[in-house]
């Protein structure tokens, strides 16, 4: 998990082969964040190369060496801008100091489920416990579908995060966070994106069914071991890193 943290920014994963869309970025300044942002060559948010990163403060202008005081609506010479969305990123570095490394993304199951309104429920224990750690403590939802393109909504959306580690996106994804090293915080944060999208997934397969949602009782959450939130971040990350380099970053998760 560690390195560069633009390398880290433009890591491929499977969690992201759904759509083109979404961002990663990493802290690397009180002021100032790595991002992938808008270019004539770029090809999604799975096949990031570290030519799409470059280092933004956090109104969009480029404070790397590659173009000080551009400004995000201004496209420079060389194609780059800065995505459209970059305000999910800068307003929840503004609201939380601790977060060095957030993550948007669109998992279609996640979308379906915020979508149709269905409670995020521990329906699993074992099968996958940091899901069912997350759905037990609440997933928070910020109730709308907007383009996050403006720093009140970016506010908005922040305050529904709170102090949490993920919240979902109303018919439209999900943001992610990690602390400490940015390296190591996108390891966390795009960890955190499949214990979304895993009750998600489950959620959509037993409603389905007809079958009713019924979470796993307390007693049975509590029989579920404390693994390490550091074990389970590098557990993850090389099994998508494995995933990547065997399948390539268009493999769904499954």
């Amino acid at each position: 998990m560690s390195g560069s943290p633009s390398r880290a920014v433009c890591w491929p994963s499977p969690v992201w082969s759904s759509t083109s869309f979404g961002r990663v970025s990493a802290r690397v300044g009180p002021g100032s964040l790595l991002v992938r942002g808008r270019g004539p060559h770029e090809r999604g948010l799975a096949f990031t190369v570290v030519e799409d990163v470059q280092e933004v403060d956090l109104d969009g202008r480029r404070t790397g060496a590659e173009g000080r005081g551009d400004h995000a609506g201004n496209a420079r010479s060389d194609g780059w801008a800065a995505p459209n969305e970059l305000p999910i990123h800068t307003g929840i570095l503004r609201a939380r100091p601790d977060v060095t490394a957030v993550v948007h993304a669109h998992p279609p199951a996640v979308v379906a489920v915020s979508a149709a309104g269905l409670p995020w429920l521990p329906l699993v224990g074992s099968y996958d416990i940091p899901a069912a750690r997350l759905a037990h403590d609440g997933i928070p939802v910020w109730p709308r579908s907007a383009l996050i393109r403006r720093r009140d909504l970016a506010e908005q959306m922040a305050g529904a995060l709170g102090d949490r580690s993920v919240v979902v996106l109303e018919g439209h994804g999900l943001v992610a966070v990690g602390s400490g090293d940015p390296a190591e915080a996108v390891a966390t944060a795009v960890t955190r994106a499949p214990a979304v999208d895993s009750p998600a997934r489950t959620t959509l397969a037993v409603a389905g069914a007809g079958a009713p949602l019924r979470p796993v009782s307390d007693e049975d959450l509590a029989e579920l071991p404390d693994l390490g939130a550091s074990f389970q971040v590098a557990a993850m990350w090389r099994h998508l890193e494995a995933r990547a380099a065997a399948e390539g970053p268009s493999t769904p998760l499954r």
